[in-house]
């Protein structure tokens, strides 16, 4: 063996039953029908979403027949910055190995998908908690010598294959392996299960390179197509609004006319228009209306029960979750679905009239927040299927239920205190654009949600409005009392941060 020699080097980044197992053993066959000596292990990982699991491969580069009988020594453990080929099935665990220091700038390879599956702590985060896809881009990008980044799972839809053999297609098509295309197919046929569809999924991945490499960073953002209803209110949002939020509120208006209806998208569209106004006399360039519209398409589409029964009876769903569990068409399917509403839940779509004196005499006996009734509904029945579809119905009965009245009530209120923040500061305005983050879901979490909202308005907006604060400790004032908000929702750090907020703000005036 020449001194120069050195092995292959695999590093498979995967996600509990997407078959990343499988995808291994077809590179090891692969790489065994060369003649090549090739090795393999794996790492199973928890908790984290379907349980992440790391697969490792060497292979020689040099047939067994061409060693004269020496035999190449191979690692069980992947060294940093020593990883030729890194393959995820998905974008945040490519970013893991990324930040863990296996890639290297002067030879890694990193074939990745752009969809997200998001983790545990990205969706029990109170605000937003995705990871910024463009920041795991950016880190991919740099970190990496090359990169073959495109939506493996639609592509794997689109084949009617899974996600394992679309990606062994793009290691194959990246030319890293000395292994040709033909061998990997060939592997896929010794194993002898699901063949044709694997090799529609393999064949799949060959294709998307192209692709790829033309626009790799594309397809992660999938995008809608308009609506032909909408074309006049879209048309208004392109002539009345600056190109600097314009996706954003085209995205409004669609979701909120899905949400409710095309008066609804209109109510947003008008909304905006002192935001707008706001935003330009204080030259923010259309970053303040930016995020306020944002803001404001999820605050307008609140979750209530009658959300809930849209989603669960969507046509699409019970398509999507045998595509998920990847059953076949003559396999059964039985969906349940758990309900715990309480008394909130269900005054929410009573009249105010009704559901105020309702909920006052609940709030005296002491059944808010304690009183459930447990259901459970077998969506997937006609009987179960009906049912939601009956609540999901009410959607025309939403302007006169209580809890729109509210939100309502509540959506002017903070708009209100944008447009006032505007005159006097744009990051002033944004950090209380910012903290509608606190308020979303149903039930207990948005009442805990809404009430931190509340100690932060009570307790630092509107004095800051008022002139109590110099507008730098506002501004980061707000912005603490949010963090501490979004990082603890019962709210203990939130109350420490507002003593210390009392206490700078009263050593800034001693100073005066």
């Amino acid at each position: 063996m020449s001194s120069a020699a050195r092995p292959v080097t695999i590093l498979v980044a995967a996600l509990g039953g997407e078959g990343g197992g499988v995808l291994t053993n077809w590179i090891v066959e692969a790489a065994g029908a060369r003649g090549l000596p090739v090795q393999s292990t794996s790492i199973p990982g928890v908790a984290q979403r379907t349980g992440a699991t790391t697969y490792y491969l060497e292979i020689w580069p040099e047939p067994w027949s061409a060693l004269g009988g020496r035999r190449p020594v191979l690692s069980l453990v992947p060294g940093l910055g020593d990883i030729d080929v890194v393959a995820s099935s998905e974008l945040l665990e490519a970013a893991r190995v990324i930040a863990g220091g296996f890639a290297a700038k002067d030879r890694t390879t990193v074939i990745a998908s752009t969809h997200r599956i998001y983790a545990i702590s990205e969706r029990m985060s109170m605000g937003d908690g995705r990871a910024d896809i463009g920041h795991l881009l950016k880190g991919i990008e740099e970190q990496a010598r090359s990169h073959i980044l495109f939506d493996m799972e639609t592509a794997a839809q689109g084949a009617n294959s899974v996600i394992n053999a679309v990606m062994l297609g793009a290691i194959a098509g990246s030319g890293r392996l000395p292994i040709p295309v033909a061998a990997f197919e060939a592997a896929i046929r010794a194993e002898g299960k699901a063949v044709e569809a694997n090799l529609r999924g393999f064949a799949a991945g060959l294709a998307a390179l192209a692709q790829a490499g033309a626009a790799p960073h594309a397809s992660h953002k999938r995008a809608r197509p308009p609506r032909p209803s909408l074309a006049a209110l879209e048309r208004a949002a392109q002539e009345t609004m600056p190109a600097a939020a314009l996706d954003i509120i085209v995205e409004g208006l669609r979701r909120l006319a899905a949400y409710q209806d095309l008066r609804y998208a209109r109510l947003y569209l008008d909304r905006l228009g002192a935001v707008r106004d706001a935003d330009a006399a204080g030259g923010a360039g259309g970053k303040l209306l930016r995020e306020t519209a944002r803001h404001l398409a999820v605050r307008m589409s609140f979750e209530d029960v009658i959300r809930v029964a849209q989603a669960k009876t969507d046509p699409a769903r019970l398509q999507r979750i045998r595509d998920e569990l990847k059953l076949r068409p003559d396999e059964p399917l039985a969906v349940v679905d758990f309900f715990k509403p309480g008394i909130e839940e269900l005054c929410s779509i009573l009249p105010p009239r009704l559901a105020r004196p309702l909920l006052a005499a609940a709030q005296r006996r002491g059944w808010l927040g304690t009183v459930y009734w447990g259901l459970e509904v077998k969506s997937d029945t006609v009987s179960g299927f009906l049912r939601l579809k009956l609540l999901a119905s009410l959607r025309r009965w939403r302007p006169r239920s209580h809890r729109y009245a509210e939100e309502q009530r509540q959506i002017e209120a903070w708009l209100a205190l944008v447009a006032a923040a505007a005159p006097l500061s744009t990051a002033l305005a944004l950090e209380i654009a910012d903290c509608a983050r606190l308020i979303k879901g149903y039930g207990d979490t948005h009442a805990r949600g809404l009430a931190n909202y509340r100690k932060i308005e009570e307790c630092v907006i509107r004095p800051a409005l008022a002139g109590r604060y110099a507008a730098p400790l506002a501004v980061d004032a707000v912005a603490a009392a949010r963090t501490a908000a979004l990082a603890d929702p019962d709210g203990e750090r939130l109350e420490k941060t507002l003593d210390e907020i009392e206490k700078r703000a009263g050593r800034a005036v001693a100073a005066a």
